[in-house]
């Protein structure tokens, strides 16, 4: 059984509101379950995984797979987007934060490939 990546982010909601809302989000990953895979999950309950490579690519230029897209927004924010039946959720991040977690995941999955 390998180790997980599990932080706590703090995220903006982005809405026509005039003022933004902010949520916790738990970033995740497990080699284990799935060494390509991130997940992110809300406090709704809902968790969204997705390629890790996603991640990556949308922190230089937007990007999307499916129901979750990515791209930087200036040089120090990154937003994700999330589909679902029901809408969208836009959700914007500090880029550091992210970056900060991916060098985690593949910090973890380094040793795993060594094996």
């Amino acid at each position: 059984m390998s180790p997980v990546v599990e932080n706590h982010a703090l995220a903006r909601i982005i809405t026509d509101a005039p003022q933004y809302r902010s949520v916790e989000v738990v970033l995740g990953y497990d080699p284990d379950e799935d060494p390509q895979a991130v997940r992110f999950g809300f406090p709704s309950g809902r968790a969204w995984t997705f390629p890790r490579e996603l991640l990556e690519k949308g922190l230089r230029v937007p990007a999307r797979i499916g129901d979750v897209g990515v791209w930087p927004c200036g040089r120090v924010l990154a937003i994700l987007e999330f589909h679902t039946p029901d809408g969208v959720a836009v959700v914007q991040f500090d880029s550091k934060t992210l970056i900060r977690f991916l060098r985690e995941t593949y910090e973890m999955a380094a040793p795993a490939t060594q094996r």
